[in-house]
């Protein structure tokens, strides 16, 4: 079995997709659910400009952040693969949040692992340092942008990335399926991005 170097997004991948949702809506008094957030651009969704949610997220995104509930099994499976595999946190959450972020880790007994907190939504040449061998991810974008870097993801489902995807791109529904891609991908690389 291959020892693999996994990357792994946070918002959205290890966390709950809309943990942000219900601030927002208080905040801006809008009523958004969940099954209507059909892109990533929060401010988009909300129907306000990027500036009003930035200075939003400003005030509440460290609270935002440290509240966020983790996905089912996160943790169980991020422990399972880090006793095999190389496990790298790779986000776009500024430096800034690098403390709520760690506490966080701590909090929900995700395993230890290097973390990059990069600022942006670019990660393909993070990945390409880390050596990556598959990204998981929940930004449609991201994903797009990793695969045609040559990076395989695992695009973590949610209802704002129900997109046509491109090779090297599979979509999971949960962390049982990450890990079970995982495990296929070690085992036989060259079937992993081939097969349900």
């Amino acid at each position: 079995m291959k020892k693999l170097n996994i990357c792994v997004d946070i918002d959205g991948t290890m966390t709950e997709p809309f943990y942000w949702l219900k601030a927002a809506n208080a905040w801006f008094k809008t009523n958004v659910q969940p099954d209507e957030v059909r892109e990533y651009d929060i401010h988009t969704v909300l129907g306000i400009k990027r500036e009003a949610y930035l200075a939003f997220y400003d005030i509440f995104g460290e609270q935002l952040h440290r509240d966020s509930k983790p996905r089912p099994r996160a943790s169980s499976t991020l422990h399972n693969l880090a006793k095999q595999h190389n496990i790298y946190y790779v986000t776009a959450r500024q430096s800034i949040m690098e403390s709520v972020t760690r506490d966080w880790f701590k909090q929900h007994n995700m395993p230890k692992a290097p973390l990059y907190l990069l600022g942006t939504h670019h990660k393909s040449e993070m990945a390409k340092q880390l050596n990556c061998d598959v990204f998981i991810e929940d930004r449609y974008e991201n994903a797009i942008e990793l695969a045609m870097s040559g990076t395989p993801v695992l695009l973590m489902d949610t209802s704002y990335n129900r997109f046509p995807t491109i090779l090297d791109i599979e979509r999971i529904f949960n962390w049982n399926d990450a890990e079970r891609k995982i495990n296929l991908l070690a085992r036989e690389p060259e079937l992993a991005f081939r097969i349900a």
